[in-house]
């Protein structure tokens, strides 16, 4: 069977560690897990192309619209962000498309020790904002306050926020660290945007940040946050615990985090 990540560009995807780590550990003999460059234009006539021993596919940009697009049935999840990461191949062919984002990010945070109903703040409006607000409603917020450049930005996330009942408040970004006292911090922003913030950041007695970045590691808003005692989440926990949930759905066996978090821990020294 197999398996791999599509994306553009994809060559320092770390996910064929850790799914080819958690294939070796589950006993899974034959099953293989790949990169493959491919765009989101390219990538319905991609998965069309599929023979039946393909079980299922990790998305990541820019293809996670065109994943959701493709696929003949959709979780919850998936269609209120309007982007998967995930397609599970079903037993008569068919394509199923989710988001382990969402789910991997409660999961992290909730052991980060994110309390339920807190205040939350989003740094940025892209992709992985749509999966932070998901995320946040999960965690019983009502109000997700978003930072971001652009306004145009800030109104795409509105949808989503009406998808999961989160009401979506725009900031503008010279206002970001008059935020940044929230329980719960997410920063989705590319590298560098977020790092003259750090010198100004009004951090709360138990806020938790996450940054989604983790390369290189700690960036200057997580050294910030961890200079000052909070509990931090980098990216790379969100890349284990979104793998966790797509090594569950494409081989139907309970993924063996242990062995798949050593694997990422091993490549990241």
């Amino acid at each position: 069977m197999r398996a791999a990540v599509l994306g553009r560009p994809i060559a320092h995807s770390l996910s064929p560690v850790i799914h080819e780590a958690g294939y070796a550990a589950a006993g899974l003999a034959g099953w293989s897990y790949t990169r493959i460059e491919c765009g989101a234009e390219e990538l319905p006539a991609l998965v069309a192309g599929l023979g039946p021993e393909w079980a299922g596919l990790s998305v990541t940009m820019p293809g996670k619209e065109a994943a959701l697009a493709v696929a003949d049935r959709a979780s919850p999840v998936a269609t209120a962000v309007g982007a998967a990461n995930t397609l599970v191949r079903r037993p008569d062919g068919s394509w199923y498309a989710d988001n382990t984002d969402v789910t991997g990010m409660v999961t992290v945070l909730t052991s980060a020790g994110v309390r339920p109903g807190g205040t939350v703040t989003v740094l940025g409006a892209g992709g992985t904002a749509r999966a932070a607000v998901a995320a946040a409603a999960q965690l019983g917020a009502t109000t997700v306050t978003v930072v971001a450049r652009r306004p145009s930005a800030v109104a795409r996330l509105r949808p989503v926020g009406a998808a999961v009942g989160v009401d979506v408040v725009a900031v503008a970004w010279p206002d970001a660290a008059a935020h940044t006292h929230a329980d719960l911090v997410v920063s989705t922003v590319p590298k560098g945007v977020a790092d003259p913030l750090a010198a100004g950041v009004d951090w709360g007695p138990s806020t938790v940040l996450f940054d989604a970045l983790y390369d290189p590691w700690p960036t200057p808003l997580a050294a910030s946050a961890l200079a000052g005692g909070l509990r931090v989440v980098s990216g790379l926990d969100l890349l284990l615990a979104q793998a966790v949930g797509q090594f569950t759905q494409f081989t139907g066996v309970s993924a063996p985090v242990d062995a798949m978090r050593t694997a990422l821990a091993g490549v990241r020294r």
